[in-house]
């Protein structure tokens, strides 16, 4: 990933915007790290704001990333109205909860469910990460309960998580996991990227559509055709290191 998961911008001086367009993963080391404390630093340089709209578009990522940019929005000091502009997958579902005000247009969609992931060894390995997943899965209910209140029950909430429920801005609102079902929205599809083909029950309409297949190109090298080779198993190697929406 080249390139950080949020971007914020100043329309006064006590009112801002956060887009969070991406997958939730951070990346780098060093100065150039982008990662939750990163957007912390951005969050605290624009000062005592009285209202933050955030618009999400995102198909999840790391959870932890995500839960700790839910924590900071949801004690921030500022209104915070988020808007689901298309999808709220995974944990970019959680961090809609941190809205206090959360606005769905009626095309828009949000999906949840528990925690997974790759994982090997022993008897024992498994069954820590088995524990550990359980877990996770017990914290992030706690965020969608906070915000249904009385019109979400954690019996019925774990039936949905369950079952990877993709719901519609109506169900959303009818669960008590957004405020306002918006006018219809349009918006930019999300990156064509592994995470969406991890999900088992992707609606047709949030699948990306794919570009028609380029002519082959038969003039490639050897080392170049080794390269694509690497390329391609690296890529592998990443999808793969997904927890549920979480980086490992």
């Amino acid at each position: 990933m080249s390139k950080k998961f949020w971007e914020f911008k100043n329309q006064t001086t006590d009112e801002a915007d956060l887009y969070l367009y991406l997958e939730i993963a951070s990346w780098g080391g060093g100065f150039y790290a982008h990662s939750a404390k990163s957007f912390k630093g951005e969050l605290d340089a624009l000062g005592e704001l009285k209202t933050l709209n955030v618009y999400i578009n995102s198909p999840g990522g790391d959870v932890f990333e995500g839960v700790a940019i839910y924590n900071m929005l949801k004690r921030h000091k500022a209104h915070v109205n988020i808007h689901v502009d298309g999808l709220a997958a995974s944990i970019a579902s959680v961090i809609t909860m941190a809205g206090d005000t959360i606005i769905m247009p009626s095309n828009a969609m949000m999906m949840i469910h528990n925690a997974w992931m790759y994982t090997a060894g022993n008897s024992k390995d498994l069954r820590e990460a088995a524990d550990m997943l359980d877990k996770v899965d017990t914290s992030i209910r706690q965020s969608y309960l906070t915000k249904a209140g009385d019109k979400l029950s954690e019996e019925d909430l774990i039936t949905l998580m369950e079952a990877e429920s993709w719901l519609t801005a109506q169900e959303a609102y009818d669960y008590g996991l957004c405020d306002v079902v918006g006018e219809v929205k349009q918006v930019a599809a999300l990156a064509n990227n592994g995470l969406l083909a991890k999900y088992r029950n992707v609606p047709a309409a949030v699948i990306p559509k794919e570009e028609p297949a380029k002519p082959e190109n038969k003039g490639l090298t050897e080392e170049q055709r080794a390269e694509i080779t690497r390329n391609a198993s690296l890529e592998l190697q990443n999808l793969n290191s997904y927890l549920g929406g979480i980086f490992r």
